[in-house]
Parts: structure tokens; sequence; C-alpha cells
């Protein structure tokens, strides 16, 4: 027997493991989105405690978070194309860019949407001046901040690469 150089192409050892990271969770998503409905329900009981009124949302909440999912959604599409139309692969950096900005403006998002939600439903019933326009301003910014969760999810899912693309 001879002793054949190592090729330097190939790992020595066993194989070396290979992160992976996994989508993101829908429990976790969830957990988020219940802090944040009770974040928002009680945020109108401290308002009307500490404070000489409670906070009107306007429409630049909801116009901002639709902003955030249309730019999240045009990312999502152009990084699609990028991956599964034309088949080419994102710089190491990108991709990791972008998982995080996924993954991020997910957690963010459903946050704001249940502290939103949370903030609506607390002013249901409820007989005070402007709690009508509150709820629906609060309900439309919960809307918003659920395409920001939306967007979000898509983004990530276009960056995933099949399993035979990544032996390469």
């Amino acid at each position: 027997m001879r002793d054949v150089p190592p090729d330097p192409s190939e790992p020595e050892g066993p194989d070396e493991p290979r992160g992976s990271l996994q989508p993101t969770s829908p429990g976790v998503l969830t957990v988020w989105g219940l802090v944040g409905l009770v974040g928002g329900w009680l945020f109108h009981a401290y308002a009307d405690r500490q404070m000489t009124a409670a906070p009107v949302v306007t429409w630049a909440q909801p116009l901002a978070l639709f902003f955030v999912a249309a730019i999240l959604g045009a990312t999502a599409w152009a990084t699609w194309r990028v991956v599964h139309v034309h088949r080419r692969r994102l710089l190491p950096h990108q991709a990791v860019n972008r998982l995080v900005l996924a993954r991020a403006c997910a957690y963010v998002g459903v946050l704001v949407a249940g502290g939103y939600l949370g903030y609506a439903l607390s002013w249901l019933g409820v007989s005070a001046e402007l709690a009508e326009q509150r709820a629906v301003r609060s309900l439309i910014s919960a809307i918003a901040g659920a395409c920001v969760v939306a967007t979000a999810l898509l983004l990530e899912r276009a960056c995933r690469v099949r399993k035979d693309e990544n032996a390469t």
C-alpha cells in the first residue's frame, strides 16, 4: 500500500456539520402576537389612568406599516426571481442580511399587529369621544402589521434553496 496525498478539495476527517436555519416558528409568532395583544389592551387602561387623554392613532401608522410591507414584498419578489427563476445564488452576506431582515420584521410585525389589535378591541363598547375612530384606525394598523408579517415570511421563503442545489 502506498500513501496517497489527500485531495485538498475534500475536507479532512468525517463530514463537517453544515448549519441549517429552520423557518420561523408559528408558535413563536403566536406568543409574540399574544404579548402584543395583551400589551395593546393594557396600554389603553394605562392611558386612561395616567395620561390626560388616550393616544389617537393617525393615518401615518398604518401607512408606514403598509410601506414596510411593500418594501418587503418587493424584496421577496426580487429574491425569489434571482434564486428560483434565474437559478443563481445570493452572495452569503446578501442571504444572511435578507434572512435576518425577514425574521426581525416577522417578529416585530406580529408584535405590532397584536398591539394594535389589542388597542382596537379595548375601545369596543366604550362611549368616549373618538373611541370609534381609535378602534377603526387601530384595526387597520393591525391589518397592516399582519401584512408586514406575511411579506416577511415570503421573503424568508424566497431565500430557501432546495437541498440538491445546496450540495454544489
